[in-house]
């Protein structure tokens, strides 16, 4: 019973975004806005089963050396995770921040290039960039922060009931539960191996709390974004 559980927990990350894209299936007429996160669940689904399959099965099917560590998956994810996301903040009909959001993005790519062209190594197999994953989720939460200061100022209390509302909170709840997750995650690896994988633990839970919410914004249809 405990193989089970831990197996079902290590493939949180995939089946977590089958409970919103089944929903898709049954309410497949959403508002074009949402497009991005649609986009994001299917190439983060595809991300995280190769990502779940490279972990799990590398060694019974002796994977080749360049499919020995999932690690640069999640490098991967984040940049995908920031580009789908900023486009869904930018997209949204808020003209408040709006060259502001397109700050960001520059940063993200500046910090990016120069993380990875100088202090870390996109494809290192020993662990992921606890320093592009930190910085990812510290930019999406201004995104988010952005997006409740435009509702506020605007007053429209029937945004708070829409599918932009729930789908800004989940990922507002899903960055601040791990922007430490990450910041620590590589120190943690050094000092405590055993302590850094229970901590993960952390950030599938959230993970799940973000596609949960998501789907609860799927099926919201009320509210100033819910036909734009």
């Amino acid at each position: 019973m405990g193989k089970i559980a831990e197996l079902i927990s290590d493939w949180s990350e995939v089946w977590a975004l089958l409970i919103p894209l089944l929903f898709l299936m049954f309410r497949g007429n959403q508002p074009a806005l949402l497009k991005p996160v649609i986009v994001y669940l299917c190439l983060a689904l595809i991300l995280n089963l190769f990502g779940d399959v490279i972990a799990d099965f590398k060694k019974p099917y002796h994977f080749p050396a360049w499919l020995q560590s999932n690690n640069p998956i999640y490098n991967i994810h984040s940049v995908v995770r920031f580009a789908c996301f900023s486009y869904f903040f930018i997209s949204l009909p808020q003209p408040q921040f709006k060259t502001f959001k397109k700050v960001i993005v520059v940063v993200f790519i500046l910090y990016t290039i120069i993380n990875f062209a100088f202090f870390e190594n996109f494809f290192y197999f020993y662990h992921l960039s606890g320093n592009i994953l930190s910085v990812e989720s510290y930019l999406l939460l201004i995104y988010c922060m952005l997006y409740y200061l435009a509702v506020l100022n605007d007053e429209d209390d029937a945004a708070f009931k829409g599918p932009v509302f729930w789908i800004v909170t989940g990922l507002s709840l899903y960055v601040v539960i791990n922007f430490f997750v990450f910041l620590f995650y590589v120190p943690m690896i050094t000092q405590n191996m055993i302590l850094a994988l229970h901590i993960w633990k952390v950030h599938d839970a959230a993970f799940i709390i973000l596609c949960l919410f998501i789907t609860r914004g799927l099926y919201a249809t009320t509210g100033k974004y819910a036909t734009a």
